[in-house]
């Protein structure tokens, strides 16, 4: 039998990314979001060890760490926080209840396991397969298969880490990604050398992976990585359109999709770059040559060897961006460092993707779903962000000292002086961050 690890943090997507972190280093896990749910599990399937989130909404997790030490005086503990940090707090913990480990968030999810296991050895498994290798799917989806599109618009600043660890920052014009129009059936995409003929990871869930519901959480699913400082991989799947967002370290850096829209060429057509018939003729050749298409492109002038770092940079951000607008849909979470063989990555602090995704892509409605006039919203106990890791505008900036919950959204509306739903983008996003929380 596998040993055993209770989990309690009331972040469903934390909590979802350790159980699977856990399970794939061989333990069985038994996951709670609550206090009470905590000693309930634990008293039906007893633990080997128990890894607590101090706040929880029910009760503090010291007062749940003793409980369980009432049933099992002998039972290792580990305590994660987002708020009591500082070492007062984790001396105080080690004294009155011998922790085996004390983490504030964001933490390394590897140093929590490697903590675990010399309380708790489990019998390393071998390692989950990527996604990206668990299976191959269609390609090329037409873009009718997704639904309707609107045209994004990017910003024409771009942070990439190149070959050799080299970070560039470019500037180039604002760009805007339009939808694409239906494309002959003989379009074809030259394969990469050195590399497999585009199995894409997502959806379908390699062996040992975790699946869950998309349902607006998936800010949620970025900060996970984040506060975990993870590096692996979260597909996305609806339908028959898959993609795959690449982190390292809790960061995004690379993304990939089998939608027809998002390939390189495709977006370079979508931006406006290069003509569609240049597109297809281009692919052509490569194919029957066996090289990238980008390389025709270059070779024909049509693309600087120089441009392409840049167009590639905004190509995986539209990538990760056009999820923000999937109101459902599967996910499904892996830990590799497949991201590590990319040459070229993007650099983008999560909290301003997460901010960025909800104001281009979030629609009016779906912000008035999320967010009511008459909500009262207050500055949440524990923030998975600092605002001083959040680009603000100053009209957002002086906005948040007015929100201390004695103000619905509608007077927030009224004092903001902006479009209703530039406002309910800029509160969501914040919602999004942990920053606020609504008023109970």
């Amino acid at each position: 039998m596998a040993p055993r690890i209770l989990v309690v943090d009331d972040n469903q997507e934390l909590l979802s990314l350790l159980t699977q972190l856990f399970e794939d280093a061989g333990y069985e896990v038994v996951g709670a979001s609550r206090g009470k749910q905590g000693i309930e599990a634990a008293r039906a399937q007893p633990p080997g060890c128990a890894v607590l989130d101090i706040l929880l909404p029910d009760m503090m997790g010291y007062h749940l760490a003793d409980t369980l030490r009432k049933d099992n005086p002998q039972l290792p503990l580990l305590f994660i926080t987002g708020v009591f940090k500082g070492g007062k707090h984790a001396n105080e913990a080690r004294q009155k209840y011998q922790a085996a480990g004390y983490f504030e968030k964001p933490f390394e999810a590897q140093k929590l396991l490697e903590a675990v296991a010399k309380v708790l050895p489990a019998e390393k498994k071998s390692p989950a397969a990527s996604l990206q290798d668990a299976f191959e799917v269609e390609l090329d989806i037409d873009v009718e298969e997704e639904g309707p599109q609107d045209a994004m618009e990017l910003t024409g600043r771009i942070k990439v880490t190149g070959g050799g660890n080299l970070t560039a920052e470019i500037r180039g014009a604002n760009l805007t990604a339009t939808p694409m129009q239906k494309v002959p059936s003989t379009q074809v995409r030259a394969p990469t050398p050195g590399r497999p003929p585009d199995p894409l990871p997502v959806g379908a869930g390699a062996p040992g992976s975790r699946r869950g519901e998309l349902r607006d959480n998936l800010p949620s699913l970025l900060t996970a990585f984040y506060l975990s400082r993870e590096t692996g991989e979260l597909g996305i799947q609806r339908g028959k359109v898959k993609k795959v967002v690449y982190f390292e370290n809790g960061t995004p850096v690379f993304a990939l999709s089998n939608l027809l829209a998002d390939r390189f060429g495709q977006f370079l057509v979508r931006v406006g770059k290069i003509k569609a018939e240049q597109l297809q003729d281009a692919s052509a050749v490569a194919a029957l040559s066996h090289r990238r298409t980008g390389d025709v492109l270059v070779e024909r002038a049509l693309l600087k060897d120089t441009e392409r770092l840049y167009y590639v940079g905004q190509q995986v951000k539209a990538i990760i961006y056009s999820l923000f607008s999937w109101e459902e849909g599967t996910y499904v979470m892996s830990f590799k460092e497949k991201a590590s063989a990319e040459s070229i990555k993007l650099d983008v602090h999560p909290a301003n993707l997460i901010v960025r995704g909800i104001k281009k892509l979030y629609k009016p409605e779906r912000l008035r779903r999320l967010l009511q006039p008459e909500d009262r919203l207050i500055p949440a106990v524990a923030p998975a962000y600092g605002l001083n890791e959040v680009e603000l505008e100053r009209w957002e900036a002086e906005l948040l000292p007015k929100i201390d919950g004695n103000r619905v959204v509608a007077e927030l509306l009224a004092f903001a002086n902006r479009p209703e739903h530039v406002v309910y983008g800029f509160l969501v996003s914040m919602m999004a961050l942990g920053i606020l929380d609504k008023r109970q």
